[in-house]
């Protein structure tokens, strides 16, 4: 996994304002089929793991996971954030292939 790749890139859609960030917000973009693609860090606690999957099974969203909450609020120019959701079709796909 190329961790630069993929963080410039979420960085790139942020600035297009195509990502949300906390948990309320993702799962209400999850609940409205507007989420393409959810990115959850892997220390998120087994709580947050276990609400956010399940929403996204239900609701057939991808769900990718990411190293850790460092990462994923640096790519995002903010603090830790432990889930972000892509809310652009075009950024989801290329994001996937890159955290694949």
């Amino acid at each position: 996994m190329k961790q630069e790749q993929w963080q410039s890139f979420l960085g790139l859609a942020n600035r297009a304002r195509k990502v949300i960030s906390g948990e309320e917000l993702v799962i209400n973009d999850v609940r409205k089929q507007k989420a393409k693609v959810v990115l959850l860090s892997s220390d998120a606690s087994a709580n947050t793991i276990k609400k956010v999957s399940d929403k996204c099974s239900f609701y057939k969203v991808p769900l990718k996971h990411v190293p850790d909450r460092y990462q994923l609020g640096q790519a995002i120019g903010k603090d830790a954030r432990v889930v972000v959701a892509i809310t652009d079709e075009g950024f989801a796909k290329k994001l996937m292939t890159m955290l694949d």
